[in-house]
Parts: structure tokens; C-alpha cells; sequence
């Protein structure tokens, strides 16, 4: 059978920090208060998505790519990951502040959990005029000073800030202390991995009274003390054209505004495309057939296709990811 574009069906997380804007703003049905995340794409074990349209409506994306392979996740991909999705989408609505954490690079994720790492990007599609994301540590901190914070409670006096609005990127590497904060509705793009390791969590408690496990002697290895202070990605806006977020050698994701009709036949079987609608409508072809797209809706266009068309009349911006 035929590779068409293919859309699946949310798969909601209640987390201690969400809010409503999945359903209000995004329109996730069976959404409800407390929900952060969406995972739009995934094959992360106990979180496989399923596809939501065509014929192969129902099957999981595991089941896909063990009967397509190549065909549907390209060549370099199947070559570098076998039969793993490399990448995990997902939506974020932070009503609360997240926790400040850190990730695992592949190495020491791959040693500890048998798993890949976690390399991220955010892309803001709302925020609160005074939401602000914390990524990196303000250069006083040491790995001495930090072994400080994290006895004394202060560590997030230790932390940069950036105040953010819609359209702004960051991509935070593995090992970057982070956290998102409330008020700020975003898409996340990162490696397939559900690793954290929670470093402070503003001794919030859960819902059962309980205060939240940290994972200090974890994250204390997992800390790129070196790490550059990290700034927000610096991209084009031209139209009806691909102008690059950022390249990495775990995902690429550019910024694809579209107003009437975006036309490529340069479609590289080495890998699949991801397009993640931040704003508007459209319509998404390739040579097997078609899908309608909405604001806060994820498409997964195959690697064999031989063309990709996005037609938007009312306008739409897109962001394209692909290994």
C-alpha cells in the first residue's frame, strides 16, 4: 500500500504544572484541566502513537515502520536508528512553572537507561507577557557553588532567564540546566527519549501531599558545567520558503511560512519530514494522496514521497523537521 501523509491521535499527559490551553487553544479533544502535554508523535514504550487517518487508521507507528522501513522513515534513518523513530513531538502548555532539570547526552543515557539522549528545541507559539523560559546557569555557578544551591534551596538565583514571546526558538542541549516557564505555550521537538532528571521543583507538592522526587546524585553527572550561555535562535521569515531554525546531528527544523500554494519535488528519501502547524490551515499532498491540517495539528509525510505540496489560502506557518 501507498504512503500518504498520515496524522495520529494525541496521546495527553496530566502533569502537576498544565493548564487548559490544549483543548482551549489547540482544540485536543478529551483534553482537560491539568493536561501539559501532547505527544503528537511518538514511539516511546507505553506511548505509541496511533494513526488517525486513511487506510491504515488505527495501526500503531511501530507496526508502520517494522512493514515500511526505508520507505516511510528514509534510508539514513534506517541506517543510523534501525526500525526506532528518531524524534518525539510534542505540544506543552505550562500553567505553572516546569521543574528545573537536565538531560542525558546519548552517552551517558545509553549507559544508565539504554536509551538515547535528550537534545530539545522549543518553539513558543503564546506566551504571557511576563513568561520567561530559564536555560543555563549565570557564569558565578561552579560545580562547587552548585553542590551550594542545591543544600541551601537557592538555585534559582543561579539561573538565566529570558523573557520570551510567539515565534522565539531555543534549542537546549543535552546537559543545559532548564525549565519552562508558566505561561508559555509550546512545541517541543527532541531525540525519542523520556529521561529527566528533576534538580529542583520549587518545593511544590503532588497531589497527594507528597513533595516531588529530585534526582540530585543523577543530574550531577548528567551537568554540562561548560556549557555556552545559551541564546535564542536567529532565523528568517521569507515566504513560502524553508529558512532553518537550527541543524544539529539530531534533528533539523526549519520555519515554513506558506501563503497559497509551497511546491518542492527536492524530496530526500533520506529521511522523513515532520510539519508541525503553528498558525492557520492547510492542505498537505504527496504523490499517494492528501491530508488537511489545523493549528496545533502534526503531520508525518513518508520518506518515498516524491513531492510535497502545502496549499494555504488564509496563510499558515509551518515548522519542517526531519533527521
Amino acid at each position: 500500500m501507498s504512503l500518504y501523509p498520515l496524522k495520529f491521535s494525541p496521546i495527553l499527559k496530566e502533569r502537576i504544572w498544565g493548564g487548559n490551553r490544549l483543548r482551549t487553544v489547540l482544540s485536543k479533544e478529551n483534553s482537560f484541566e491539568g493536561v501539559g502535554e501532547s505527544w503528537e508523535i511518538s514511539t516511546v514504550e507505553g506511548s505509541v502513537s496511533v494513526v488517525a487517518n486513511g487506510i491504515f487508521k488505527d495501526t500503531l507507528l511501530t507496526d508502520l515502520i517494522a512493514n515500511y522501513s526505508s520507505d516511510l522513515l528514509g534510508h539514513k534513518v534506517v541506517r543510523d536508528f534501525g526500525l526506532q523513530f528518531p524524534i518525539l513531538i510534542k505540544f506543552l502548555d505550562a500553567a505553572a512553572n516546569l521543574s528545573i532539570q537536565v538531560h542525558p547526552n546519548d552517552r551517558l543515557a545509553k549507559e544508565r537507561h539504554n536509551s538515547l539522549g535528550k537534545n530539545e528545541m522549543w518553539y513558543v507559539m503564546d506566551a504571557t507577557p511576563e513568561a520567561s523560559l530559564i536555560v543555563g546557569f549565570t557564569p558565578e555557578m561552579t560545580p562547587e557553588k552548585y553542590q551550594e544551591c542545591i543544600a541551601n534551596g537557592t538555585i534559582e538565583a543561579f539561573m538565566e532567564k529570558h523573557p520570551v514571546r510567539s515565534g522565539d526558538s531555543f534549542f537546549i542541549e543535552a546537559g543545559t540546566v532548564h525549565a519552562i516557564g508558566a505561561g508559555i505555550l509550546l512545541a517541543e521537538i527532541q531525540q525519542t527519549s523520556d529521561i529527566t532528571y528533576r534538580v529542583y521543583d520549587f518545593n511544590r507538592k503532588d497531589a497527594q501531599g507528597n513533595f516531588r522526587e529530585l534526582h540530585t546524585e543523577l543530574a550531577v553527572d548528567a551537568i554540562n558545567f561548560k556549557a555556552d550561555s545559551q541564546e535564542k535562535c536567529v532565523y528568517t521569515l521569507k515566504s513560502n520558503a524553508t529558512n532553518q531554525i537550527i541543524a544539529t546531528p539530531y534533528f533539523t527544523t526549519n520555519y515554513l511560512p506558506v501563503q497559497g500554494e509551497y511546491h518542492t519535488n527536492k524530496f530526500s528519501q533520506d529521511s522523513f519530514k515532520v510539519y508541525i502547524c503553528v498558525q492557520g490551515s492547510g492542505i498537505i499532498q504527496n504523490s499517494h494522496g492528501e491530508v488537511d491540517f489545523l493549528y496545533g495539528e502534526t503531520v508525518l509525510l513518508p520518506a518515498n514521497s516524491e513531492y510535497v505540496k502545502i496549499i494555504s489560502n488564509e496563510g499558515c506557518v509551518l515548522l519542517e523537521v526531519q533527521y
